[in-house]
């Protein structure tokens, strides 16, 4: 037997069969990956890795246990799966656990629309640590840089499949291609560090080593000198580079896991105005050439472009099989996993509407304030919706930048926050999460 991922997903559903599992499904995966980095203008770290993993979960009755391995051989699998009928003979029952029904399994999917994979050859290491030492050089030209911390280069391919005793037999695989790097500004206790990176699915639409350096350097200058500002209430302008955390709140309060737990502050809150009626957030697993997209789900369901958020109103919740089950509710196909774990919901590709106005107009209307550009440490209260983090960024005062900020705690409510979004438009379209600068009203600033 030629053990590709799908002849391994096969093989350990007919294990799982003969070991008394009343139904199974499985998942392999084979990959290699490729990290170059650089240091000094010589090579500092070679890492490769190549390995298939494979992962069966079987149910008893309505108990079910997940086991997984990176040992393919026969004997290995007969094992697995004895070992995994007897821990579900012993776990908990679960009345919400089971595969999906037939009618729901995903068929005639169209993977060459997606272009998950880069067709092209893999690039040597000597092509990677080229790309790292530009990267690594153009940050070190820049004026004030005094290390450059770290330039990396990689290469990923995975190739996946997934079979069930339901039916269910699909695969893909799936590319990824980086350049990274670090510079640092300053010494001693002035040192300010920034970074900027690329990845892309395919190696054509990366972008050049020469201007990530530059970049990178380029934002670490700029926070030198920083200061702390005075405390009080102020509008915040959440950055492009991480605004899409803040959309990444409302996802995570939005997962039927969560709701089904009832630890998420927009339980009761479906159907609700949560963000202004301009804005909507769509998910669409079907973007070429995009890292969140996929044909199917962990479950072997059909992925599908939905609204989550419509004109500002909450629309519906993220769900797989077990969550949508707790609810009473239909999956929406968006089930995750991995080798060694059970499903779970999570988002595919997402964008928010984008404004009409530049992140320069923003700045500009917001007048006093604070640009956001990184931040640090997370608290979050997951009932409540509460939100304190650390930030770093610049001074805004009469709609231009002053000085550099750090040292800064920025806290307010995400369902008060949400409310008075105002998108800019200069959202990165390739990203999974495509979401522009974010201007939020009245935030509490934690400074001198």
């Amino acid at each position: 037997m030629t053990q590709t991922p799908e002849t391994l997903c096969h093989a350990l559903l007919d294990a799982a069969r003969k070991a008394g599992a009343d139904s199974a499904d499985a998942m392999a995966a084979e990959g290699s990956s490729l990290s170059i980095e650089v240091r000094d203008g010589t090579l500092e770290h070679a890492e490769r890795s190549e390995g298939v993993d494979i992962g069966l979960r079987v149910f008893v009755g309505q108990r079910q246990a997940q086991v997984s391995s990176s040992d393919t051989r026969a004997e290995t699998l007969t094992a697995m799966a004895e070992r995994a009928v007897a821990m579900a003979k012993e776990a908990p029952e679960d009345p919400y656990a089971g595969l999906a029904d037939v009618d729901q399994l995903a068929q005639n999917w169209d993977l060459a629309a997606l272009q998950m994979a880069d067709p092209s050859a893999e690039p040597a290491p000597d092509q990677l640590q080229q790309d790292a030492l530009a990267a690594e050089a153009a940050c070190a030209a820049i004026e004030g840089i005094t290390q450059v911390q770290s330039a990396a280069a990689g290469y990923g391919r995975h190739d996946i499949h997934m079979a069930a005793s339901n039916g269910f037999s699909g695969g893909y695989a799936r590319t990824s291609r980086s350049i990274s790097c670090v510079g640092i500004a300053g010494t001693g206790t002035g040192m300010e560090r920034d970074y900027d990176g690329d990845t892309r699915t395919f190696q054509s639409d990366l972008r050049s080593a020469d201007e990530i350096g530059h970049t990178a350097g380029t934002r670490a200058i700029e926070r030198l000198n920083a200061r702390r500002p005075k405390t009080g209430a102020y509008p915040v302008l959440f950055d492009e580079r991480i605004s899409s955390s803040l959309i990444g709140h409302l996802l995570g309060a939005a997962n039927g896991a969560a709701v089904a737990r009832g630890s998420s502050w927009l339980k009761d809150r479906l159907g609700a105005q949560i963000l202004p009626e301009t804005l909507s957030v769509i998910e669409d697993p079907f973007r070429p050439r995009v890292s969140g997209s996929r044909p199917f789900d962990g479950e072997g369901l059909p992925t599908q472009k939905r609204a989550i958020v419509e004109n500002g109103v909450l629309t519906g919740w993220t769900m797989d099989l077990a969550s949508a089950r707790k609810l009473g509710l239909r999956s929406t196909g968006n089930a995750a996993r991995g080798i060694g774990s059970v499903p779970s919901p999570s988002n595919w590709n997402i964008a928010l509407t984008e404004g009409d106005k530049t992140r320069a107009d923003l700045l500009r209307d917001m007048g006093t304030g604070l640009l956001v550009t990184s931040m640090i440490g997370s608290t979050i209260n997951p009932n409540t919706g509460d939100y304190s983090r650390g930030a770093s960024g610049f001074w805004v005062e009469n709609g231009e930048i002053q000085y550099p900020v750090n040292e800064v705690t920025i806290a307010g409510n995400l369902l008060d926050m949400l409310k008075t979004l105002v998108p800019a438009n200069d959202a990165r379209g390739h990203l999974s999460r495509v979401v522009p600068s974010l201007l939020v009203e009245g935030m509490t600033l934690a400074g001198e």
